[in-house]
């Protein structure tokens, strides 16, 4: 297992990006073309960084990366990435306006994972939390049409999550990449083609 490990962490070394978790985003990006030329994007929970780098890649220099985190993070991004270290839950009155001001986005991404306890349940706990608080930020800053990525720890109150999501999207995967660590309890939801804001929410 170490050497699974090793190999994502290594080549993410190599390829200079700051963590290995952009290869679940080029995976989630090949299987559902998620990422194209010229696209608006906004990563939540952005730091340190890898998951803005992979997409500023596929945006190119004509599109735009708004990578949040309360986190701050020293990692070099090109100029197509804009990085802000605020809590976008908190829905401040200046970010929510800056958030307008670039907006709608085509694509949302959400590798947000809580803090871990140790606890199975809190953490699944914590984690639905977070996916749901970006599922919100989605249903508002998301274009008609777009796509939402967001990670949660599979658990028994997942439907709380499905079900909007079904409702919002009309169509709504699930996936594990390959680069996940195999005794992870991650799971990635892929929420395609957003109906838009006037859609019942579903909850």
């Amino acid at each position: 297992m170490k050497e699974y490990r090793d190999h994502y962490f290594l080549k993410a070394k190599r390829e200079h990006y700051p963590a290995r978790s952009v290869y679940k985003l080029k995976e989630l990006d090949a299987k559902f073309r998620l990422l194209k030329p010229g696209q608006k994007v906004l990563d939540l929970g952005a730091a340190p960084g890898s998951w803005s780098l992979g997409a500023a890649e596929r945006v190119g220099d004509h599109g735009l990366v708004l990578a949040c985190d309360i986190q701050a993070t020293d990692t070099a991004f090109p100029p197509q990435v804009e990085f802000a270290q605020e809590d976008v839950f908190a829905r401040s009155a200046a970010f929510e306006a800056r958030l307008a001001a670039l907006g709608p986005f085509d694509v949302v991404l959400s590798d947000m994972a809580p803090r871990t306890t140790g606890t199975r349940f809190t953490d699944q706990a914590r984690s639905l939390e977070l996916a749901l608080e970006a599922l919100a930020v989605a249903r508002q800053r998301l274009k008609p049409g777009g796509h939402f990525v967001v990670k949660i720890f599979m658990g028994p109150d997942i439907q709380e999550l499905l079900a909007p999501m079904r409702a919002g999207f009309a169509t709504v995967k699930s996936f594990k990449p390959k680069s996940s660590r195999a005794e992870s309890k991650e799971t990635f939801f892929v929420g395609l083609h957003f109906h838009g804001q006037d859609a019942p929410p579903g909850i």
